[in-house]
């Protein structure tokens, strides 16, 4: 039997640890967490979203902006993080919208797609 979901884990290019910290920690306000002793070496971090978490590692060698694969917030006050993405010089993607929710799309400074999306 499935239970849930663990973590998920997202990419950004080696090397971009300290950029990712700053956008991930500071700008959305993620909880960074220790990684265990024996995947320190391997590069990226652990933050804390809700109960859960999401791992950013290291990859290179591929265009984030050519693929659908995205996480999705749920926020309240989706108009806060409009407005907080946007004076991080953000830009910010209308959704196809979903009945009983209001949402936007953007890139992270990385190229991956990820949504904030707001019931109701």
């Amino acid at each position: 039997m499935i239970k849930g979901i663990h973590h998920v884990q997202i990419t950004i290019p080696k090397g971009t640890e300290e950029k990712a910290k700053h956008f991930y920690c500071e700008v959305l306000g993620f909880e960074e967490v220790e990684k265990p002793d024996a995947l320190k070496g391997r590069g990226g971090f652990w933050v804390k979203v809700g109960d859960h978490d999401v791992h950013l590692g290291t990859e290179d060698g591929f265009d984030r902006l050519t693929t659908k694969a995205h996480i999705a917030y749920e926020v309240e006050e989706l108009a806060y993080w409009r407005t907080k993405l946007q004076a991080e010089k953000i830009d910010i993607l209308d959704s196809v919208p979903i009945p009983g929710f209001d949402r936007f799309e953007f890139r992270d400074p990385f190229g991956n797609r990820v949504e904030m999306i707001q019931p109701l």
